[in-house]
Parts: C-alpha cells; structure tokens; sequence
C-alpha cells in the first residue's frame, strides 16, 4: 500500500524511569481510490520491533479523542495508528451528519472491512511493528468496525470494543475470527440492548471464538469519552467505568503479548 507519512511532531514528556519522545505522524494512504488521513504515535526512545495497536474513531470520525487514545497506547510502549474509515477531511460535525456516516459503512459491511483492513495494512508497514503482534481497539462506531475486522478473518491477536455496536448481519464470518475479544459494554448502555448482547454472545460462542464480555454497572453509552455528556441522550461519560475498562484493556494485552 502506497502511503504519505507527513506533518512529524515530536513531544516530550516525562515518564518513569526517564525521559521519552512521543512521536506522533499524519499518515495519508488509500482504499481503492479513497484518500484517507490516519494518525501514528509511538515512542521514540524504545528501540527494536514492538507491538502495533489499530485504533479505530467513534461515530464523529477521526477526532481529538481517538489520537488521544492512540498517544496513550504509544506511553504504554506500543505503536498505535488510529485509522480513518471515512475518509480524508470527512469529520461529522453534527449526530445528524455523524449518524448517516456511520450508518452507511454499517448498511456496507464488505465495505467497513475494506476501510478497517486498509488501516490495519498501514500499521503493519511501520518498520517498528511486530507483525506477528498486533491487536485493534475501536470506540462505539469503533467498536463494530474492529469486530468486522475480525470477522474478515484479520491476523490479529486481539480485538478490544468499548461499548460499540455488537450486531452482525452476518454471523456466521464469526468462524473467521482468529483473535481474542474483549467486549467492554456499559450495562445501561440504551443503543445495544440486552438482546444484542445475547445474540453476540451466541455468535461468538457458536463460532467457538475466545471471547469475553464484560459489563460495567449503570454505564450508558459511549462511557470512555469525557465529551459524552447525555447528548444525545443516552451517551454518558462514566469515569469509574472508563478507567475500569483501560486496565482490563492492559490486562488484556499482557496475556495475549505474552504467548506466541
């Protein structure tokens, strides 16, 4: 895949033991004929190969908040590249706009994969990636699209959804998924009801895939964005639960880094 890295900027910050350069890069590349934008982050004072963390945006498109998850990453020692499944300078600004985006890769799951794919094709290519350790995180919209990632058959270790959409008109690719799942739901969650999560959770026990689901009491939805305050109604910041799900996220990832 043919792709621009441009705009590098270099931010120091302090950690322990010591110092470390977070390094962070506009990334261009395409799917077909679409141009899309990505951002990459990582650490610049580690050396050698390390694992590589897809992340994928909420509903709004590649923001603030998903760059934010993906410096994160990069302090806690792994590449990240957070993709863009919209496109270049597509970012919703308004639910209207940002539910008819979302939406139309939901109606075109053949084409959710592509985008997913295309990013995760990116992060692969960074010369201090260990393909043979890779995982993908996505955020609500984020969430469905790293769960198709799966169902496309990826060779990813690990797919973490926080609170996304679970639903799958095709449930049966789930047999496709070679990774772990870790599904982080808020219980109160009022846009993936209960028997969505049945039907994931038959889903992926059908297709023998290694999976949990874990539920955070009285969290609605969209629980790890700071942003989320009750608009639209239903989507609310909890913090107990936002920070609940970012250590089971690190657990998470100790195990399956761990094992070859």
């Amino acid at each position: 895949m043919r792709y621009l890295l441009s705009s590098i900027i270099a931010i120091t910050i302090l950690t322990t033991p010591g110092w470390a350069a977070l390094k962070t890069q506009t990334v261009e590349y395409k799917q077909g004929n679409t141009v899309l934008e990505g951002y990459l982050a990582y650490d610049d004072a580690l050396s050698g190969k390390r694992p590589g963390i897809l992340v994928v945006h909420e509903w709004k498109g590649l923001n603030a908040y998903a760059k934010r998850r993906a410096d994160m990453l990069a302090q806690l020692g792994y590449v990240a590249f957070a993709a863009d499944i919209y496109g270049k300078g597509i970012r919703p600004q308004t639910i209207p706009d940002a539910a008819a985006m979302s939406g139309k890769f939901k109606a075109d799951r053949a084409l959710l994969r592509a985008r997913v794919n295309a990013g995760l094709d990116v992060l692969k290519s960074q010369a201090n990636v260990d393909t043979s350790q890779l995982a993908a995180i996505g955020y609500c919209f984020g969430g469905t699209a790293v769960l198709e990632l799966g169902r496309s058959g990826a060779d990813v270790k690990g797919i973490v959804s926080f609170h996304g959409g679970l639903s799958s008109p095709t449930p049966q690719d789930a047999k496709n998924i070679k990774a772990k799942v870790l599904a982080l739901h808020g219980a109160a969650d009022p846009f993936v009801k209960a028997d969505e999560m049945a039907a994931f959770e038959k889903e992926m026990t059908d297709a023998r895939v290694n999976y949990r689901l874990i539920k955070y009491p009285g969290a609605m939805h969209g629980f790890t964005n700071p942003d989320n305050q009750n608009v639209p109604p239903g989507a609310l910041y909890n913090e107990a639960a936002d920070k609940a799900s970012w250590i089971e996220m690190q657990k998470f990832f100790k195990e399956i880094f761990s094992t070859n």
